[in-house]
């Protein structure tokens, strides 16, 4: 069974990216930097983002990961595709 996807879908996995892009910059700039506060901050502000659009997605889409990283609705949702990769 494949999913219709519309607009939403796209700009969710788009606005995943670009916040996943900022944590790895922000996590490679405190490796260096661990004291600076501020960054420690945006850095954690910038998880709970991603985390709240992740779980809008995941509500709406299927999970993004598997293993019990994500949870999934009944039916069994992983198998559905495309998948976050996929596109």
């Amino acid at each position: 069974m494949t999913n219709v996807l519309n607009e939403e879908y796209y700009e969710l996995l788009h606005e995943l990216q670009a916040v996943d892009f900022v944590l790895v910059e922000l996590n490679l700039y405190l490796d260096t930097h661990p004291e600076d506060m501020n960054s420690i901050q945006r850095y954690n502000q910038y998880a709970q983002l991603r985390q709240k659009i992740a779980h809008h997605y995941e509500l709406k889409y299927g999970p993004l990961k598997h293993f019990g990283q994500s949870l999934t609705g009944t039916p069994w949702t992983w198998n559905l595709t495309p998948w976050p990769w996929q596109v």
